[in-house]
């Protein structure tokens, strides 16, 4: 039986780990922390005991390797859609998005029409802009910003509807991505299918998501799980036919396939200095970091009785209600995503500005008491899609034998997502299965 190895116990080594475990491999999976999930994690306050997601994640109806995964080891129950969207100003007014029973791509031109936050004007050219951003190759990566510009998007079009969803959905602005994902976003996400857009949201936090139902799925299909088990470096073994994982703790465990799905900046690290010189390689070093910062914050009574809202004209592109977690303690976490502007912001000046923020947007905040709250920033939290970032993303399979990578950095056709996570992962499987001579298709199809 041939041994796989997968380094980090995040959604793409654990796509890797489920896909291979049943198709007769002995797969050991290595997390150096005591929980899986990657960067999709919760913490523990300390303040409550509560265990809290460091950022909300969420998927969308296009996300079907996602949520292929969950349906195979069985949490898929654990995430709840969400058919309507709700955007609003800083005015307090609100537009719904819902998808009306009509074929793809017009289910959602009802709603458009409806945003209160665009004129008409705004509306016309963002129609004649998806339009032309469809019609574009699907490999075309000029600057967004200024292709938005060439093809008549007004600065409020630009910043009041592409720059919501682009921000959100890549985790960075207009003014830094390329036309390749933007569009990618739009097709895959609004476009094709009436379901694609349905948001999902966890029930519970991630660490329950990915916790003792996962572990038990693993377990019950032979995968040894071996948490806080920190990788120093990979080798070669002797014989030149496998790898061989050095520990911290001193361990030596060897593979006939080894599959490292860690972050980007962790890669080149990990490996032999010949093989990571190597110019397949050595490409990962183009790759930039782009941030996410999380906001939470906790009331003495309910503020918002939205499940969640987009915020248009705001410091913030999120917020998620997630109700009463305790009794008398009202959560709400607010997303800032592409937080580049944060930097050098002291945690409590970004508590003040989200709290007068909502405080603006919704009145019952302003009576109500902060029992407490909490800052988290991911500093790397995505690869920053700018134009031509392909050139810098590796595929799954290596020039080096039983060497695999996997991770939403890698080439998927996805940018850096849950979605692009797991199919990174599949494919990696893919790439092992081809290598012993039984080729697959693991990669789910779009909707």
């Amino acid at each position: 039986m041939d041994r796989v190895t997968v380094v980090g116990g995040g959604l793409a080594g654990l796509a890797a780990a489920v896909a291979l475990a049943p198709r007769g491999f002995a797969v050991t999976v290595l997390e150096s922390r005591q929980r899986l999930g990657g960067r999709a994690s919760s913490f523990v306050d300390p303040a409550s005991g509560q265990t809290v997601d460091a950022c909300q994640h969420v998927s969308m109806g296009c996300c079907t390797n996602f949520h292929h995964l969950c349906d195979v080891v069985g949490v898929r129950r654990l995430l709840a859609p969400q058919k309507t969207l709700y955007f609003q100003t800083p005015d307090g007014r609100v537009s719904r998005f819902r998808s009306d029973p009509w074929p793809a791509p017009l289910h959602l031109s009802r709603a458009l029409a409806a945003a209160h936050y665009l004129t008409a004007s705004d509306k016309i050219r963002i129609g004649y802009g998806l339009a032309r951003m469809l019609a574009e190759p699907p490999d075309a990566d000029p600057p967004l910003r200024e292709w938005l510009t060439k093809h008549r998007q007004s600065g409020r079009a630009i910043d009041r509807f592409w720059g919501v969803v682009l921000t959100s959905a890549l985790n960075e602005t207009v003014d830094r991505v390329g036309l390749k994902y933007a569009r990618k976003v739009f097709r895959d996400g609004f476009v094709r299918h009436r379901d694609a857009f349905t948001v999902h949201v966890p029930t519970v936090p991630l660490a329950e998501l990915y916790g003792e139902e996962l572990r038990g799925w693993l377990s019950g299909h032979g995968v040894t799980l071996r948490e806080n088990a920190g990788v120093n470096r990979t080798s070669r073994d002797r014989k030149g036919a496998g790898w061989d994982v050095e520990l911290r703790d001193g361990t030596t465990p060897a593979a006939d396939h080894l599959i490292l799905a860690v972050p980007f900046d962790r890669v080149l690290p990990l490996l032999p200095e010949p093989v990571a010189a190597d110019a397949f390689f050595a490409r990962i070093r183009g790759l930039t970091p782009s941030p996410i910062t999380s906001v939470h914050l906790w009331y003495d009574r309910p503020v918002l009785t939205l499940p969640h809202v987009v915020l248009v004209d705001c410091l913030g592109q999120w917020v998620f209600n997630r109700g009463e977690v305790a009794p008398g303690e009202h959560y709400l976490q607010v997303v800032v995503s592409a937080a580049r502007p944060l930097k050098g912001v002291g945690r409590d000046e970004i508590t003040r500005l989200i709290a007068e923020e909502l405080a603006n947007l919704y009145p019952a905040v302003r009576s109500a008491n902060v029992l407490r709250t909490k800052v988290v920033t991911e500093h790397s939290a995505t690869f920053s899609a700018v134009p031509g970032v392909d050139a810098f993303r590796p595929p799954q399979a290596t020039p080096s034998p039983g060497l695999y990578l996997a991770g939403d950095y890698t080439a998927t056709g996805w940018p850096a997502t849950m979605e692009g996570a797991v199919r990174s992962g599949y494919l990696a499987a893919e790439a092992v299965l081809s290598a012993v001579g039984r080729p697959a298709r693991l990669v789910q199809p779009d909707l």
